[in-house]
């Protein structure tokens, strides 16, 4: 992505946005792509707006994702499409589709070149249960082959994860950028027990092994009893591995929770190690996420606007930065590379979008 920080009274008319605008509530006021017409920088003049983001020649960001987007789309389809029908018709041979989804899903990630070693980004978005369960399926196979596990188990923690939050088809409770904690007592009562229900409607499946319907049942539980539906605290290895993969991904995009950035969910999942996590699931987890992920915006301790184009394997707080421009707002004319690896003395202070 080639993009640069510029002021809505600078714009011509033929510049493009590189980035969405949104509100602190993200809520989009214009899309990336969007041509930015004299009518569409009145409009953002009137709502506050100072300065956008426009495609520029100079930065290019690499982006590394677990998955791929066409083959997350492909599976997030499957996966709606199955948990329709067992919902609708209680389609038994349907629902057995849900093993070959994970198994897709195990060898798109095992394709990648490297992966044990990569820092990938993980970057946040809208609150779509099914892209949910992919992206919190994909995440818990990288920690679950990074952690050796034996292949049948591998599978059984990716089907487990592409059901976990079938019972969210059984409640009516909205969950989109809303905090559980401050529903209604009744909302709240019915919000928890979507895990109860999911295991109720596939507890008598045989296909289904041990594993994956624990996972269904406990993927909310947490290691000192805080969690739901059963305040258990002795959890398998899947329970450890999902919960928290599941946790990270609804909070990267607002489920049941308000959406949080990536930086500020490994902070807090640093400090519920050994707490809310398993710590040896922590490690993992967080060795191949990059805090700061490709694309992020963010204000350096010089106060300077730089966009984060690389990742540095084994170092994912310390990104490779392009400077977009000083601490006074003006923009750089020559592209400045800053690799934080080699810059000790330059830090993220702040990230803007």
């Amino acid at each position: 992505m080639n993009m640069k920080l510029i002021k809505l009274e600078d714009i011509t008319g033929e510049e493009i946005l590189a980035k969405s605008v949104v509100t602190e509530g993200f809520i989009e006021l214009l899309s990336e792509g969007t041509k930015l017409s004299q009518v569409y920088v009145q409009k953002l003049r009137e709502l506050g707006v100072k300065e956008v983001f426009v495609h520029d020649d100079r930065a290019s960001a690499e982006t590394i994702e677990i998955l791929k987007q066409d083959l997350t789309n492909k599976c997030r389809e499957q996966v709606k499409s199955i948990i329709s029908k067992h919902t609708y018709n209680h389609n038994e041979n349907s629902m057995i589709e849900i093993s070959k989804t994970a198994d897709n899903i195990i060898a798109g990630i095992l394709s990648e070149e490297n992966v044990i070693e990569q820092v990938f980004d993980i970057r946040e978005r809208s609150a779509d249960i099914y892209e949910h369960s992919i992206n919190t399926c994909s995440m818990a196979m990288l920690v679950a082959l990074k952690m050796r596990l034996k292949h049948s188990l591998v599978h059984d923690i990716a089907v487990g994860c592409l059901l976990h939050d079938i019972g969210m088809r059984y409640i009516t409770v909205p969950y989109e950028n809303i905090d559980a904690e401050k529903l209604d007592d009744k909302d709240r009562e019915e919000y928890r027990k979507h895990p109860v229900y999911g295991y109720s409607a596939l507890k008598s499946e045989n296909w289904l092994n041990k594993e994956s319907k624990e996972i269904i049942l406990c993927h909310h539980e947490r290691l000192d009893g805080s969690g739901f539906p059963l305040h258990a605290k002795d959890l398998s290895i899947g329970v450890k591995i999902v919960s928290l993969c599941d946790f990270f991904d609804e909070a990267i995009c607002g489920i049941f929770m308000e959406r949080m950035k990536v930086h500020e969910v490994v902070e807090f999942i640093k400090v519920n190690s050994g707490i809310l996590f398993d710590t040896s699931v922590v490690s993992e987890l967080l060795d191949f996420t990059a805090v700061y992920p490709s694309k992020s915006v963010v204000i350096t301790n010089g106060g300077e606007c730089a966009v984060v184009i690389k990742q540095n394997k084994g170092f994912p707080e310390r990104p490779v930065l392009q400077l977009l421009s000083d601490k006074y707002g003006k923009n750089y004319e020559e592209a400045i590379i800053v690799d934080l690896l080699e810059c000790k003395n330059i830090f993220i202070e702040k990230v803007i979008d």
